[in-house]
């Protein structure tokens, strides 16, 4: 298995043309990414394809646990083709935003969401290339919104539109993602992203698809829109994980909310042990150069501080400069926090009062508080479902958490949760056996040494049946 630095939060690095080659898979591996993004806004399935079984490959061969996360791109609106590639806009002019296909000009723009017109209403503000141009919308005709220029600038063909005053009745899952979906399902790849998710209701739509083929695929929630915001405590319920995206996020809603939304919906997460991951413009200057500033160290360090189960970057490693490097400056960022910052450890909460796991969810919680009273070195859990290791991850426990489970796609899957690692293991022998077989496997991936204490969890009398329901501390002799 690869060694990277330790580290307990996890790094999400987005593949792309900087990055979709064996050799630069394998270094971001070992600078310390944990899952790679395929971000369905972007490339050929043919290009995805191949990324797929690059990582198959190297999880292969190297005996690591990377997981896959399928972004769907999700309903969003952009400008079509303009003139040259790039047009100039002055305050004060009139911009016709038109359904209609149409080369764009400094007078005229097509747009790839025929429903604006429907959408939008007089008053409304419309940013284009995340809020450096906005309009506002003066008249709507059958097929155009007339709008005045209030900050102008350069449209690029393809740029964003985004309307944050608007309820855009586009359906979070299109017509795209479910092809594209379709395609990921074939992979059984570990995640999916919903982009521009608003209610409950679209995780769950998207969760019924994944059931109905048989899969395993789990779903992350992108937040992105002022109405997710509005009905968050419920899309938290039925996630998998949740994603603060904060490019949108911070057009949608006003620029300075987003540090308290962030930090809110950080707190909302780790309270439901429901994974949550930063992303955009985490180290947004290393497209171009090889260190970060200090700006972006310190919301690196902010964001583990608080609680972030994982942190993502997007262009730094997909068509950046330096893709290696910003997963290296990101997990040594995170490792010197980790290191220095005590708070970000033994985080206790308890689950709802009327959880038919309760009892197993307390005792999972005192195993945490006993690991930290007997200093152990590890905490050790077996799951089927990885449930355990949802639960174990929920207290932040200082000791390091090892899972074991005979699941291949369940190790993947858990490689995106804060301080698990895991391990294939599928013997049936007995809990004593079994224990003396773990502790082997630790110490001789240099984890145990002799004089450590270390605490399991497990199922009796069959440790591959029903919910955690014993706790045991060892010492190696």
């Amino acid at each position: 298995m690869i060694e990277a630095i330790s580290k307990r939060s996890k790094i999400v690095a987005t593949v792309g043309p900087a990055s979709n080659n064996k050799e630069t898979l394998i270094d971001l591996i070992k600078a310390g990414a944990n899952v790679f993004r395929l971000n369905f806004s972007h490339g050929t399935h043919d290009d995805h394809k191949k990324v797929i079984e690059l990582v198959t490959q190297i999880n292969t061969e190297l005996g690591t646990h990377i997981a896959i996360l399928q972004d769907l791109q999700g309903p969003k609106i952009r400008v079509n083709e303009v003139e040259n590639n790039s047009v100039d806009i002055l305050p004060g002019e009139k911009l016709c935003i038109t359904t209609d296909e149409v080369l764009g000009t400094r007078e005229i723009v097509s747009t790839t969401y025929k429903d604006i017109v429907k959408d939008v209403k007089r008053h409304d503000t419309i940013l284009i290339d995340d809020g450096n141009i906005e309009l506002l919308v003066e008249e709507i005709s059958e097929s155009n919104v007339y709008t005045k220029v209030v900050h102008g600038g350069k449209i690029k063909s393809r740029k964003g539109i985004n309307l944050p005053n608007t309820n855009v009745s586009a359906p979070s899952l299109t017509k795209k993602d479910r092809e594209d979906l379709q395609f990921g399902l074939q992979y059984d790849l570990e995640w999916v992203a919903l982009s521009f998710v608003r209610k409950a209701q679209d995780i769950i739509e998207l969760r019924d698809i994944i059931r109905k083929s048989q899969k395993h695929t789990k779903v992350v929630a992108k937040i992105e829109k002022p109405e997710a915001l509005e009905n968050i405590d419920e899309i938290i319920r039925v996630a998998d994980a949740v994603m603060v995206a904060r490019g949108d996020l911070g057009v949608e809603i006003a620029m300075e909310d987003v540090p308290l939304q962030q930090k809110k919906l950080v707190r909302k997460c780790n309270k439901a042990g429901v994974p949550v991951i930063i992303a955009t413009q985490m180290m947004e200057s290393m497209i171009n150069n090889p260190r970060p500033t200090r700006a972006e160290t310190n919301d690196v360090a902010n964001a583990v501080m608080d609680g972030a189960d994982a942190l993502m970057l997007s262009a730094e490693s997909a068509s950046g400069m330096f893709p290696v490097n910003a997963v290296l400056r990101m997990t040594q960022t995170i490792a010197a926090v980790e290191k220095h910052a005590k708070s970000v450890y033994n985080r206790y909460y308890e689950k709802d009062k009327d959880s038919s796991t309760r009892l197993n969810d307390l005792l999972v919680r005192a195993a945490v508080r006993m690991s930290e009273s007997v200093s152990a070195k590890a905490l050790v859990g077996m799951t089927k479902s990885g449930y355990t290791a949802y639960r174990l991850a929920l207290h932040r426990p200082s000791a390091k958490v090892f899972v074991f489970t005979n699941k291949k796609h369940l190790l993947r899957q858990l490689n995106l949760l804060w301080g698990v690692t895991g391990f294939y293991y599928d013997e049936t022998e007995g809990i004593d056996q079994t224990l003396d077989h773990i502790q082997k496997i630790l110490v001789n991936e240099g984890y145990l040494k002799k004089g450590d204490v270390w605490l399991n969890i497990a199922s009796m009398p069959s440790h591959w049946q029903g919910h955690t329901n014993m706790m045991k501390v060892n010492q190696i002799e």
